[in-house]
């Protein structure tokens, strides 16, 4: 009887052991999850769970009506564009209205918004707004008044037939305005702070491989017109960092970049591993819901190197330090709190991310977890190159998931700083990380030469004095040879 009461607790505490672990793997509504070197999916922690979801009528302004844009400005404001009721809508930091933007007065006439898609907030809290169907980009104070208006810009460049109709809106701290366009392809169009079009920035270079050359020049006209044009590629969004960097987003079919980190000459400096991509899943399914590559709409720059990208095909929100390293995947499409239906942008409020869904009119909000806040606090020590202090993050890390691999990694740089060549080359084995692997190797090979350096050269020294005397030997004994002859 002891024995069957025994194991009846037994199972009862087994069975109560796999709720417990049911309800932590279920208890986000999406699959979390990251790629190893072998471009291998595994499933990791959560790095962020949803904590929030706002409406319109939530915050008092009444139903959002395909929202396209939300911004963070350096006060701590949450501005939302809510594009089909020509609107911007301003919170405080506390998630409560604080006041609309619907107007304002042209040469002393009242004018209003119409379609707006995209809002950018100075440090000097002068707002821009890509008034996407009146053509123009609008900027004012912080009371409301004109400061400018950007329309109909004119260049050689642009053609005779061009229409600016802009998108989004991004301004660095010259006053120099960045916009992406709808139906623009040649780039990002620049304007200096008199609303002059100076040029483009970030144009994406289209490489056409040799047989793809080979075949358009042997292929119908009827082929030709099935294949794919090899046109630039669009941008999707932009983001400003500090620093006066761009950062901007594209569509891309083969699913390899998505994102560029673009410097004031519009160049892309963004790094990128040589066996990973910028562009979401590395994975897609053909033929099946979702299916396609990822396609990136919206990005979001955090500070320390780190950058967010929105995924729409499957509203999924994948993370990247500086060095192209994925740190880190959450989200989802569905019906539940925390997923999305047509997710359009993306930004970051202190230790949160804010999705707005354009479709479902709401404003998401996601909350790390510890392992999401040990990555981020481990990785923006690795970005200050405190790898020694980020050891105790990446430990934790370890504990939590024991594949990642950027944590063996970061580990082993502390250990290669610190002259413990052997061990860090252990952990950048786990890591994956070949670089650092052949520098510790090297290293390693000069600390056992400098150790064993007496040995060897005492040795040299047996050894050459064993050949001298040896050949000494040898002389010798021809010598008595040819004399006893």
């Amino acid at each position: 009887m002891k024995r069957k009461l025994l194991f009846i607790s037994v199972g009862i505490l087994m069975m109560t052991a796999l709720c417990i672990r049911s309800f932590a793997v279920s208890s986000v509504p999406y699959h979390t999850y990251n790629y190893d070197y072998w471009k291998s999916v595994y499933y990791t922690p959560a790095a962020y769970v949803p904590t929030g979801t706002y409406s319109g009528e939530d915050l008092g302004t009444g139903l959002f009506s395909s929202p396209q844009d939300i911004f963070v400005a350096d006060d701590g404001r949450i501005y939302v564009v809510d594009t089909g009721n020509n609107r911007i809508i301003v919170l405080d930091g506390d998630m409560r209205i604080e006041r609309i933007v619907d107007g304002f007065l042209n040469n002393g006439a009242p004018d209003s918004f119409k379609s707006p898609s995209g809002v950018y907030v100075t440090e000097n809290s002068e707002l821009y707004i890509a008034d996407t169907d009146n053509l123009r980009i609008v900027a004012l104070d912080e009371g409301g008044s004109l400061l400018k208006i950007i329309q109909d810009p004119k260049s050689e460049v642009l053609g005779d037939g061009f229409v600016f109709a802009p998108l989004k809106v991004v301004v660095d701290y010259a006053g120099r305005v960045y916009v992406v366009a709808k139906n623009m392809f040649q780039g990002i169009m620049a304007f200096d702070e008199n609303a002059n079009f100076t040029g483009f920035i970030g144009t994406i270079k289209v490489n056409i491989s040799v047989t793809e050359k080979i075949w358009r020049v042997l292929s119908t006209k009827v082929q030709r017109e099935r294949q794919i044009q090899f046109i630039p590629t669009e941008f999707t969004n932009v983001d400003m960092a500090p620093d006066g960097f761009v950062y901007a987003t594209n569509y891309d079919p083969k699913g390899e970049q998505s994102v560029r980190r673009l410097n004031p000459k519009g160049q892309d400096v963004i790094q990128k591993k040589h066996e990973g991509s910028l562009s979401g899943d590395l994975y897609w399914r053909l033929g099946r819901e979702y299916a396609g590559p990822s396609r990136i709409v919206d990005v979001a720059y955090r500070g320390n190197g780190i950058y967010t990208l929105l995924d729409t095909t499957r509203g999924r929100i994948f993370t990247y330090d500086h060095e192209g390293n994925l740190l880190y995947i959450f989200g989802g499409k569905g019906s539940q709190d925390g997923t999305f239906k047509n997710p359009t942008a993306i930004e970051v409020k202190d230790d949160k991310i804010m999705v707005l869904d354009a479709s479902r009119g709401k404003i998401m909000v996601f909350s790390e977890t510890q392992y999401g806040s040990l990555i981020n606090r481990a990785t923006a020590l690795r970005y200050d190159g405190d790898e020694a202090s980020a050891v105790a993050l990446w430990q934790q890390v370890l504990k939590l998931d024991s594949n990642f691999e950027l944590a063996y990694s970061g580990i082993g740089k502390s250990l290669l700083a610190a002259g413990e060549n052997k061990k860090a080359m252990e952990h950048f084995k786990l890591g994956m990380d070949r670089e650092y692997y052949s520098i510790a190797y090297k290293r390693y090979r000069d600390d056992l030469l400098k150790e064993n350096l007496e040995y060897l050269l005492s040795l040299a020294m047996i050894l050459f004095l064993a050949f001298w005397i040896g050949k000494a030997s040898r002389k010798s004994k021809q010598k008595e040879e040819l004399y006893v002859e």
